[in-house]
């Protein structure tokens, strides 16, 4: 197994995680759920420090913290990875 690219994957996981912040912002305006569903998804959203349900400022400020949050993933996926690779010795 070959080390993996902290660069290559945290772009992998940036996007990833952008994708799904869009899709759960859409999520948040579509009516296939009750009230109070979706006031949880409004709700749940809002336990990010600075977001308000639903200004340009705050939906730029969520996609901040995706990013942050996925390259700190990446780079703890990337170290536990590389770092518990069996290194053969002849």
């Amino acid at each position: 197994m070959d080390k993996l690219s902290l660069k290559l994957y945290g772009w992998k996981c940036v996007l990833g995680a952008e994708v799904a912040y869009l899709v759960c912002l859409v999520g948040g305006f579509l009516p296939l759920r009750s009230s109070l569903g979706i006031e949880l998804h409004h709700r749940l959203f809002e336990t990010l420090p600075g977001f308000v349900w639903i200004s340009l400022g705050s939906i730029i400020l969520g996609a901040v913290y995706m990013f942050v949050f996925a390259w700190i993933f990446a780079w703890y996926y990337v170290w536990m990875h590389n770092s518990s690779l069996i290194r053969e010795t002849k």
